[in-house]
């Protein structure tokens, strides 16, 4: 079963915790050498963000490719990145999930709810964002989706847009929903290490 072998992955993971910033990190480490790290919100264990590394053809490690929340810029500070992300007029698409759904915005949109359609390409297995207007079209998957072998159901997609932001919702499927309550508590199990002990623990 798909979302046992996911779940089994993430178990045999090496995993390092801490907890910084009103934040728990986790990083995995897999077995074929990729990594991923997530963030969670302290309070209330919601998913903050999640970045993917792999090693590159050199056997060397890859850049963060960002999967959940979002893109930073290593050669920017926090400031700079925020100049840039207010005065740059194209669509941004950050994805950003709840505890009950997959959710993603895209802002600087500013044309209203009327002109879009959000459909599911089933054979495709990814969600497609169109305009009447033909200003704006991007295919996107869910890989969570993907990871669980779970099919992808139209009943289950929403859309509203507020602010010149488009903000796609997926409803978690009850599968998905059950899984990560398993990780969570597979999670509490790895001891955290608070900022300014030094090295993240290791399980």
């Amino acid at each position: 079963m798909a979302v046992r072998s996911w779940l089994e992955g993430l178990r045999a993971a090496s995993k390092t915790a801490l907890v910084q910033d009103g934040k728990r990190k986790i990083h995995y480490l897999f077995e074929d050498g990729k990594e991923m790290a997530e963030e969670y919100d302290l309070k209330t264990g919601q998913l903050v963000s999640r970045r993917w590394r792999k090693k590159n053809t050199l056997g060397g490690s890859g850049k963060w490719e960002v999967e959940v929340g979002e893109p930073t810029s290593p050669l920017l500070g926090a400031l700079e990145s925020e100049l840039i992300k207010e005065s740059s007029s194209n669509p941004v698409f950050v994805r950003k999930d709840t505890l009950s759904s997959f959710q993603w915005r895209i802002r600087n949109l500013p044309y209203p709810k009327e002109v879009y359609s959000v459909s599911v390409e089933k054979e495709q297995r990814c969600c497609v964002i169109r305009t009447t207007n033909k200003k704006y079209y991007k295919k996107f998957s869910v890989p969570d989706l993907d990871r669980y072998q779970l099919p992808l159901d139209a009943a289950a997609l929403s859309f509203t847009h507020a602010n010149n932001t488009l903000i796609i919702t997926y409803q978690k499927p009850k599968e998905i929903l059950a899984a990560e309550e398993q990780l969570q508590k597979e999670l509490k199990k790895v001891k955290a290490a608070n900022s300014g002990d030094g090295d993240c623990k290791t399980q």
